[in-house]
């Protein structure tokens, strides 16, 4: 078996043209309909707005050549040019009542996704990346998606099929003209590509990882505010964060500047156009090859060239930029979780609860030497074991393994002789419950998170288990008890509040399997017996391991586990493991009580 242990996903190669583009259109065409029903009024309004300085020049040769007394050519004229610009104006606006709904959809599917990518990716993945960066780069993409769509809908679009309809027009009618306009636009097109793509992009790249950065950063002393202000370290805090944000300002001026710079490339290149299109016209009309009317159409076409393409100036950046911020989305899209669902998968079915590690190598990765090699062990069912041992000797590896937070080099780790690599992880973790050393709490209820791990509790099942944890002695005495907030980590609570939520909703899961990582270490010794209490109501009958540095929790265990780097040194009861005198328990024990307990200790 493959180890799959990276601290990230895999992530692709940078986005490519060609896979924003597949991107994009998957989350249009979620509205087929929709979408091409928008393409048809697109399309429809931008013809209809390069007739207009057409009709515009209808309407001055009308005037120029008509009779006073007969102003009705005129007036149809007129007549015409106002039909012309109302219909622009409602198909435009059919436009973008149409995109508002498209986008809406399909932006609230791209922030769907990616949240539901990010929540599979591994436990490292988690650990080593900032959750502000995270949730900056999803919104990031959500927003950049709906920049790129509303840029292409109503300006790249609608500008391509101006420039391509003028041109052909000119060619038509002024052979000359229409080859000028087309070159001096093709010129425009490609140095303004040129320049967002080799120029201005590398510095909006950069201007956005450091944003990336900066909201990392932020999001990092904000959520450790209460370590920040235990230090006194908020002038401390404040340089730092001063730091990165001088970091994306220096990038993002350069980034900005650049646009400006190329923006002024482009002005100049527009001067030209206008004055190739105005000076070939009045040639054209000094030949007697253009009438009044059509000097006037040539200088509303050509504003409306220049605006047109003043907009894919600008919005070839745009794009660019939207190109780059979707960078993140695409690259949580296209990663390949470290931890997946083998193909046909089936569902966990626990009866008893018996685990059993088969001949299991694991490494870190990077490490020089295994962890565990050729590990194996039987944990009957319905067994209550405790794991002890010092820092780094893999007691909480072994539980990670066990709820498939990582993938074995070798061998084989199996739940009622079912290998957990060959089912779903989400049946595997519904059968592993799990109250860990800091638990996490939700900025929610309290009801809602002693019910996280069974939703459809009631309100009495609830309670119960909060009785249970000795939890409720506390909800009770709150004004607004069982639905008090407890704040983002559950910062409202103290870390003995915590732990015994945690172990109230471990308690309303009921679990055929149960690890408690230090489950009792954030408690007063009053609140600890308590507790110890509880946890032998609530692991009888359940295979139950316990992780453990305060051995007086697991004296009582049916079993303890002894590790050192991996290997299990001793084995037995406590009262077993305490009648030899240079055991490993027995030292353990002795440096947390004193030696001159331990015989009370031992009895």
């Amino acid at each position: 078996m493959t180890s799959q242990k990276t601290t990230g996903p895999t992530k692709q190669p940078k986005s490519k043209y060609a896979r924003v583009w597949a991107f994009v259109t998957h989350y249009w065409l979620l509205s087929p309909i929709m979408f091409a029903t928008l393409l048809v009024a697109r399309l429809a309004s931008t013809l209809v707005d390069v007739t207009v300085p057409i009709a515009s020049g209808y309407l001055v040769d009308a005037i120029a050549h008509g009779d006073r007394s007969d102003p009705w050519p005129a007036l149809r004229a007129l007549a015409v040019l106002l039909a012309l610009a109302g219909t622009f104006q409602f198909s435009r606006q059919v436009v973008t009542f149409l995109l508002n709904r498209m986008s809406a959809r399909a932006i609230t599917t791209i922030g769907r996704d990616a949240f539901a990518k990010v929540q599979r990716f591994s436990a490292d993945w988690h650990a080593n990346s900032f959750a502000g960066a995270t949730v900056r780069k999803i919104t990031r993409g959500m927003n950049s998606f709906d920049t790129f769509t509303d840029t292409l809908a109503f300006n790249l679009v609608p500008a391509f099929i101006v420039v391509v309809a003028v041109t052909a027009t000119f060619i038509y009618r002024w052979p000359l003209l229409g080859m000028l306009v087309g070159a001096c636009i093709v010129v425009f097109i490609v140095v303004s590509v040129s320049l967002s793509i080799f120029y201005v992009s590398p510095a909006n790249r950069a201007s956005r990882e450091w944003d990336s950065k900066m909201s990392g950063a932020l999001a990092d002393s904000v959520t450790g505010n209460p370590t920040v202000k235990s230090f006194a370290a908020e002038e401390r805090e404040d340089r730092l964060f001063s730091e990165v944000a001088q970091g994306w300002s220096q990038r993002a001026v350069l980034a900005w500047d650049r646009g400006a710079w190329t923006g002024l490339a482009q002005q100049a290149m527009l001067l030209v156009l206008q004055t190739v299109m105005m000076s070939t016209g009045i040639v054209l009309w000094s030949r007697g090859e253009a009438t009044p009317g059509d000097i006037a159409s040539l200088i509303a076409t050509q504003f409306l060239i220049a605006g047109y393409l003043r907009d894919i100036a600008q919005q070839v950046r745009q794009v660019q930029r939207t190109i780059n911020d979707m960078d993140d989305v695409l690259d949580f899209r296209d990663a390949e979780l470290d931890i997946s669902d083998r193909p046909g998968a089936t569902q966990l079915k626990v009866t008893e609860g018996r685990i059993s590690f088969e001949g299991m190598t694991f490494s870190y990765k990077g490490a020089r030497a295994p962890l565990y090699d050729n590990f194996s062990l039987e944990i009957p069912a319905g067994q209550r074991v405790g794991l002890v041992g010092h820092s780094g000797a893999g007691k909480s590896t072994f539980v990670k393994l066990i709820q498939r937070l990582y993938d074995v080099d070798s061998g084989r780790i199996l739940i009622d002789g079912q290998d957990i690599a060959q089912v779903t992880q989400a049946s595997l973790r519904a059968n592993v419950g799990l109250v860990p050393q800091d638990p996490i709490l939700f900025h929610r209820s309290l009801a809602e998170n002693i019910a996280y791990g069974r939703p459809g509790a009631t309100p009495e099942q609830i309670a119960e288990a909060a009785r249970l944890a000795h939890a409720s002695e506390f909800i009770e005495q709150l004004p607004k008890g069982y639905k008090t907030l407890v704040g983002e980590r559950g910062i409202k609570l103290s870390g003995g509040e915590r732990q015994r939520v945690a172990i109230a909703r471990a308690i309303l899961a009921a679990t055929p399997i149960l690890i408690l990582d230090e489950a009792t270490s954030s408690l007063d010794s009053i609140s600890e017996r308590l507790i110890r209490e509880a946890i032998e109501r609530l692991s009888a009958g359940r295979t139950t391991i316990v992780v453990a540095h305060r051995l007086s929790t697991i004296q009582r265990l049916d079993r303890i586990l002894v590790f050192d780097h991996g290997r299990i040194v001793e084995d037995g009861r406590h009262e077993e493991l305490m009648r030899r005198p240079d055991g490993v328990y027995r030292r353990l024990l002795e440096v947390q009580i004193g030696t001159g307990e331990i015989a009370t200790a031992a009895e």
